[in-house]
């Protein structure tokens, strides 16, 4: 282990910095990533004359941050209304879901509105991505393509054609002699994300940067790269479905919680503006084991349909509990409370839970939609009518109040379902008509209520005086 010295000990991730060597950062948690460093001196930094002399804020042009749109409408919508000049957006997301091919297009529509663009990569050839480009139409006049790995070389080419608009693919690919490391080092990508921010707002030209993810998904790299950036995008999605989703998670210009929703072709990445339609069966009337519920994705309500089997356990002991697109944990606890709330006997019975198109959902709103088809299955019953369950179950088998419920709602009505239940007390005070959008609501407080309302409570079997009575 290494000894205690006077120069100090800093993190390389986040900057944090200690008096001796420690194996895990404190602050950001990442092993291995303390190294000695010198201690800073303190000297006196002399004052020079400002280029420009400082101004109020309200004499300040807005004009100068007037957005451009990219020409796809759901990357417009994420990054809030297009680019400013002089952003620097980070796009990451794992390998082989569509990054190079949805930012070639975004070169290309930004060059056919005769706006020069200079599109550089670093892990194809200049022949390769010309080859994608044309088969995905991302062809335009004022499209600059270069291929090159040098930092200093990639300032070159933006001197020369002087875009508006510049796409590195990708950030870990890029390297310079200035910083000791191999590209894709933490102060090799530290320092290309530096140099092309510099350049950016210098020049007031956009630039989009692709960042690797790491196996947990989190972006590679330092940890200050998401910090010098203006805009931070994951690109989402099953790699066996085509549906993939653009997420901010942090945005200087706009929204953070906007999510943009697209689906990969033959042809490309194509936008999807209504994409509800793609996590709900066909089937027009509802089956046993199945229910809907509307999920919050940003600010975008989502229709989402949970599917749930029961079927009896080979081995009573240890029956199985399969989950795809939930969580498995929430599953569990949803089972517990059925059981000792609802009387459904499921300890012993094998319970297959999943959702329809490849969707995750992990709002906890889903939960007594997952309850619905689970008891829905249990007793091999389907619903009267079209419904959509709303709700987050508590473990003494209440339900709690859901955020957003008026657009949930009014996207269910939209799609033609008749019946919504909801937890009570979810709406306005001065909202308590029994319709909301043309669509009847109806409030309970507990998970067996709900069971209650669509007919799938567990029925009693009576007991030995009531069978007397009965027969009387």
């Amino acid at each position: 282990m290494a000894k205690k010295t006077s120069d100090g000990w800093v993190c390389t991730e986040c900057g944090w910095t200690t008096a001796k060597w420690v194996g895990r950062c404190g602050e950001c948690q990442t092993w291995g990533s303390v190294v000695e460093k010198g201690a800073p001196k303190l000297t006196d930094v002399p004052s020079h004359v400002p280029t420009a002399r400082a101004v109020r804020i309200g004499d300040v042009s807005e004009q100068a941050a007037d957005r451009h749109l990219t020409g796809i409408g759901e990357l417009d919508r994420v990054l809030g209304g297009g680019l400013v000049p002089g952003v620097v957006v980070l796009l990451a997301g794992e390998p082989g879901v569509g990054k190079s091919t949805l930012l070639l297009d975004v070169a290309a529509k930004w060059a056919q509105a005769g706006r020069r663009t200079l599109y550089v990569t670093g892990e194809e050839s200049a022949a390769q991505v010309r080859l994608r480009a044309g088969r995905t139409g991302a062809l335009a006049d004022e499209l600059y393509l270069a291929a090159e790995t040098d930092l200093g070389t990639v300032l070159g080419h933006i001197e020369q054609t002087n875009p508006s608009l510049m796409v590195l693919d990708s950030v870990q690919t890029i390297g310079t002699t200035a910083t000791d490391g191999s590209p894709g080092g933490v102060s090799q990508v530290r320092e290309v994300t530096g140099a092309l921010v510099r350049v950016a707002k210098q020049r007031g030209m956009a630039v989009v940067i692709v960042g690797h993810v790491t196996k947990d998904g989190s972006i590679a790299g330092p940890r200050t790269m998401e910090h010098l950036v203006d805009v931070v995008l994951a690109f989402e999605g099953d790699r066996h479905s085509g549906f993939r989703m653009v997420r901010a998670t942090k945005n200087r210009y706009g929204p953070a919680d906007e999510v943009g929703c697209f689906e990969m072709t033959d042809a490309g990445i194509i936008e999807v503006p209504d994409p509800s339609g793609l996590f709900t069966s066909d089937n027009a009337d509802p089956q046993p084991g199945t229910c809907v519920t509307v999920t919050m994705e940003g600010r975008r309500p989502l229709l989402s349909e949970v599917q749930a089997l029961v079927a009896p356990s080979a081995t009573e002991k240890y029956p199985r509990r399969t989950t795809h697109g939930v969580e498995n944990g929430r599953v569990a606890m949803i089972l517990a409370v059925l059981e000792r709330k609802a009387g459904l006997p499921l300890s012993s019975r094998d319970v297959y839970v999943s959702t329809v198109g490849g969707a995750k959902v992990t709002d906890p709103s889903a939960d007594l939609a997952i309850a619905v088809a689970v008891a829905s299955g249990s007793i091999d019953r389907n619903f009267p009518t079209r419904v959509v369950a709303l709700g987050e179950v508590g473990l003494a088998g209440d339900l709690r109040r859901v955020p957003g419920l008026e657009r949930r709602v009014g996207e269910a009505a939209r799609l033609g379902f008749d019946l919504a239940v909801v937890p009570r007390n979810s709406r306005e005070a001065h909202s308590k008509a029994p319709t909301m959008h043309g669509l009847h609501v109806v409030e309970v407080s507990t998970v067996a209520e709900a069971l209650g309302v669509l007919n799938l409570a567990r029925r009693r079997r009576p007991t030995a005086s009531e069978e007397d009575r009965q027969r009387a």
